[in-house]
């Protein structure tokens, strides 16, 4: 919501998918005169990573997370707009769906939705997946953009 304001540098994170997008995105909103908001994705306890390691493997999750597309990375910067430049910026590769609900099964959080009530965590998945991918398809509509200075 603060991206549509116009005035705030918003971007959405994962260091452990990317450790130059997540600083870059921090250089950036501290250079940005004006309010700056960066999301993180950071994994808790609550998720119950199933991974060997549990959260010492709190920023693979994140790398996880990224791939599979339950989580995005983006920047949208302001001071592009001023210059005429697009300032949303898409920095995920394009998802590897099919690793999806592989990523939400690896997390205990979901599995435990999926031992108590499987046909309808199942739903439940799908649909998580399916509003992925409309959030996707929206953000690559958003770098489509035509953001140049008419006179």
């Amino acid at each position: 919501m603060q991206a549509t304001y116009g005035n705030v540098y918003v971007a959405q994170v994962a260091m452990g998918a990317d450790q130059s997008q997540c600083l870059k995105a921090f250089r950036e909103a501290e250079a940005w005169n004006g309010p700056s908001l960066v999301i993180g994705y950071a994994p808790c306890i609550n998720h119950g990573l199933k991974a060997k390691g549990g959260m010492g493997k709190s920023q693979a999750e994140e790398a996880k997370a990224v791939e599979c597309g339950y989580w995005q990375l983006w920047r949208n910067n302001p001071a592009l707009a001023a210059e005429g430049k697009n300032p949303f910026q898409l920095d995920s590769k394009e998802p590897d769906w099919d690793k999806f609900q592989d990523f939400l099964e690896g997390e205990v959080r979901f599995l435990s939705l999926k031992k108590a009530a499987p046909t309808e965590a199942q739903e439940l998945y799908d649909a998580c997946k399916a509003a992925a991918k409309r959030r996707y398809q929206t953000y690559i509509r958003k770098t489509q953009e035509d953001w140049s200075i008419q006179d």
